[in-house]
């Protein structure tokens, strides 16, 4: 299931899904506490900086991370499709990503359009926490056609922690929706600058599956 296409930050390879492979960038660890599984906006990709700055936290912390480029990226596509086949692709990673990385807890991460999906699959996956970067709470100027749903579709596995700029025209999540709701005072939708607060707030969060106290 694996195919191997070369280095850069660590091993890259491809996960064939049933939308087509996706490129995975893992980081591992010889005794990993956690796995954290990272995806990107639906015209993104795994280098953002805030992804980044999660990734680099759960690597200090002890965790193997892995950075998904969704298959219709790898194809060339920027719009998502259908939200059935996406999920589903995102299972097929998860499944072929805890059968190497082994018996530890799965942690979900995304920003924006990566952050509903790892919303709706963590039930499915059988996350026990979910990052959202960014997370769209609804289309810009169009509060009425709320996703917050999605959102709460994480609480039967898994614990949601929602981090959104103040100026994100995509709208921020209830305190209520999520175990936690961190707004970031300055930014918008794309969490140019929040690195380092975004660190701040997950530090202690994630620490909880890393063993260090």
């Amino acid at each position: 299931m694996f195919r191997e296409c070369g280095r850069r930050y660590g091993e890259v390879m491809d996960i064939e899904t049933i939308a087509g492979p996706a490129r995975i960038h893992l980081d591992t660890a010889t005794d990993p506490a956690f796995l954290l599984v990272l995806t990107h906006g639906a015209g993104g990709g795994v280098d953002s900086s805030d992804l980044l700055a999660v990734r680099s936290l759960a690597r200090d912390l002890g965790g193997v991370v892995a950075r998904v480029l969704q298959p219709y990226r790898v194809a060339g596509g920027r719009a998502p499709g259908s939200a059935t086949r996406q999920d589903a692709a995102w299972l097929d990673v998860i499944t072929a990503l805890r059968e190497r990385v082994g018996d530890v807890p799965l942690i979900q991460g995304g920003r924006s359009n990566g952050a509903r999906v790892v919303c709706r699959t963590a039930a499915g996956a059988g996350a026990t926490g979910v990052i959202c970067l960014a997370y769209p709470l609804h289309p810009p100027g169009k509060p009425e056609k709320s996703r917050a749903d999605e959102l709460r579709a994480a609480r039967p596995t898994a614990e949601a922690v929602v981090l959104n700029g103040d100026r994100d025209p995509f709208g921020i999540p209830d305190a209520t929706d999520a175990a936690l709701v961190h707004v970031l005072s300055g930014e918008t939708h794309a969490l140019k600058k929040a690195g380092p607060e975004i660190v701040a707030v997950l530090e202690p969060w994630l620490r909880r599956w890393s063993g260090q106290h």
